[in-house]
């Protein structure tokens, strides 16, 4: 479908500016499935008509879900979705509709076969399609895998009102707000050359820690710059690895906001354009609240949309098996989360004893599976093998990787998702055993630092938290849990600190070298930390890419996750010393 029509009606003639009510479809779609999404958006297509709204936006991809990945590769997936939005379009009567689609591109001979695209549905057809000009492809965006930029920025009009409509990374260039841009064109201000009176902005924006902050402050900057209401439309849900957050937006024309959807669920957001401005302006959600519900949200959606009605974790009486369970008994109910205890010869009675309050606390079922018998066997079994040599981490690596098998042979027997627990301290540095406590189908807490895993149980026991509330308990997590030393227990009277820095430092080192790039010496530099310790620390990280690569899927709430938006190889040698000159020189900076 071409854009004659907006063409059309944009190029000149005269305009009704009267009252417009808009309506912002905020779903939660299922990737792939067309059908089931499409049921969504007609459900809210009619809810809006009967809101009295002219105009219900929905976001962007919203018939095949964000990121459908290479789903798109598949003609036969694209094609139903242009049939869905074609059949969603003819019941579009008295009401219009901006759909998110993928479509075929204009050039059979040249170019990628798609565009990323947002259907217009107005009097029974689609009236115009605009298609995205700027294609991310970075961190977890990989668009121009996929998609052919669009050739042209086109105006619609609709209800007396010259639309500029924008599809998600195409608000995200303006040259005010960012040190560096990443296009050298602006999407929306050639739309407002083009005498835009309203701009409409379908999005799938991730979630990340605090970046909601910044996008209102970007969408009224770009409202204000061009004194033009914003319509913001965002996916929520989760998806793989990903969480969205919903939280769309509208705003006038001097950047107001006017109204915004709810966090982390489902909502039809209906405001009057030119209606009375006194409206309830939402309260910044503390940062431990945002993170909290984007893991409850993601956990939640990951089982419901893989088919995973239980859940199985190892509760070892530390914190981070202690905060995921927590989050599985948010996102599914206490009574579809089993907790179990493994204690080993080197388990203490108190870490045993923090498994089970924290299971009482939470009203969970807590089974106790010793492992001491599988361990003797099997130190009996290498003894010939191992004759000589001393004791060191391979027979430490024995006792996870038999937790792993009970874990694993639970989830195989009842059929529940199994949750690692590691979080991404531990992951960053490789403090995690392959087939022994990284085992799990998914992991909830791998892009959270352990100083965040600590504040979040601290939170939890707060009435800020709703699962407190909905447990009526005093506390969620126990507090000898969140007061003593970490340790995996795996030798005698073990410590993380006996490998680990303090995890502030450790925390913060990841953050520099992983989530901002810098250098080892750029961090020695900033921090005044110990020159090897940091150099130990970023090797590690390094180093331990090939065990990353075989962990499960876990959820992204920082601004780089250890996931699909992180591509580092396996076999390299870059070192970091050389910026020190050798070895040697490194060793004594």
């Amino acid at each position: 479908m071409g854009s004659t029509f907006g063409r059309g009606r944009a190029a000149g003639g005269r305009y009704n500016r009267r009252p417009m009510k808009v309506a912002l479809a905020q779903i939660n779609p299922t990737v792939g499935d067309i059908a089931g999404n499409a049921a969504l958006i007609r459900r809210d297509v009619r809810a809006a008509a009967a809101g009295g709204a002219e105009l219900v936006v929905f976001p962007e991809l919203a018939i095949i879900g964000y990121p459908p990945k290479d789903l798109l590769l598949k003609p036969a997936v694209v094609a139903e979705c242009v049939a869905a939005v074609e059949a969603l379009a003819a019941e579009c009567v008295g009401v219009a509709a901006v759909i998110g689609t993928p479509w075929p591109s204009d050039s059979a001979a040249e170019g990628r076969s798609l565009y990323n695209a947002a259907a217009v549905c107005a009097d029974g057809r689609i009236v115009h399609r605009h298609v995205k000009s700027l294609l991310p492809t970075y961190d977890v965006f990989d668009e121009r895998r996929y998609f052919e930029p669009g050739p042209a920025v086109d105006l619609v009009e609709l209800g007396g009102k010259r639309l500029g409509i924008s599809v998600c990374e195409d608000l995200w260039n303006e040259r005010d707000m960012f040190s560096r841009r990443l296009y050298h064109d602006n999407p929306i201000d050639r739309l407002a050359e083009r005498g835009a009176e309203l701009f409409v902005n379908c999005s799938a924006s991730p979630f990340v820690v605090r970046k909601h902050a910044f996008r209102l402050k970007l969408m009224a900057h770009t409202a204000k710059k061009h004194g033009l209401p914003l319509l913001y439309c965002n996916q929520v849900g989760g998806n793989d690895e990903l969480v969205f957050d919903g939280r769309s937006c509208v705003l006038s024309g001097s950047g107001e906001l006017l109204g915004q959807a709810a966090a982390f669920e489902e909502d039809l957001l209906v405001v009057d354009l030119d209606g009375p401005r006194s409206v309830a302006r939402p309260e910044p959600m503390p940062r431990l609240e945002e993170v909290y519900g984007a893991l409850v949200l993601g956990l939640r959606d990951y089982c419901r949309k893989c088919g995973f009605g239980s859940i199985v974790l190892g509760l070892s009486g530390g914190i981070d098996s202690a905060v995921t369970a927590a989050v599985a008994v948010a996102a599914l109910g206490a009574e579809r989360v089993r907790g179990v205890g493994m204690p080993s010869r080197y388990s203490s009675g108190g870490s045993v004893d923090d498994a089970a309050a924290l299971a009482e606390n939470l009203g969970v079922r807590f089974d106790v599976v010793p492992i001491e018998p599988a361990h003797t066997a099997v130190e009996g079994m290498l003894a010939g093998v191992f004759d000589g040599r001393e004791p060191d981490v391979t027979e430490e690596n024995i006792q996870a990787r038999l937790r792993g098998v009970v874990l694993m042979a639970m989830s195989n027997k009842f059929g529940s998702l199994l949750l690692t627990t590691g979080n991404k301290s531990e992951v960053a540095v490789g403090y995690c055993t392959l087939y022994g406590d990284m085992n799990g189908g998914f992991s909830v807490l791998s892009d959270v630092p352990k100083t965040t895993v600590f504040e979040l149980a601290a939170w939890m026991n707060t009435d800020a938290c709703p699962l407190k509330n909905t447990l009526g308990v005093d506390e969620v997590i126990p507090v000898n849990t969140i007061t003593k030393p970490p340790s995996a227990e795996l030798r005698p009277d073990q410590k993380d600190s006996d490998s680990l820095p303090p995890y502030d430092v450790l925390d913060d080192i990841i953050e520099r070298y992983v989530e901002r790039e810098d250098s080892a010496k750029s961090i020695i530099d900033a921090t005044g930390y110990d020159a090897e310790l940091v150099l130990r620390i970023v090797r590690l990280i390094d180093l331990n890419e090939y065990k990353r690569k075989q962990a499960a899927p876990g959820l992204k709430v920082t601004g780089r996750a250890f996931g699909f938006g992180r591509r580092m190889p396996i076999a390299q040698r870059y070192d970091n010393r050389r910026a020190f000159g050798d070895a040697e020189a490194a060793a004594g900076a």
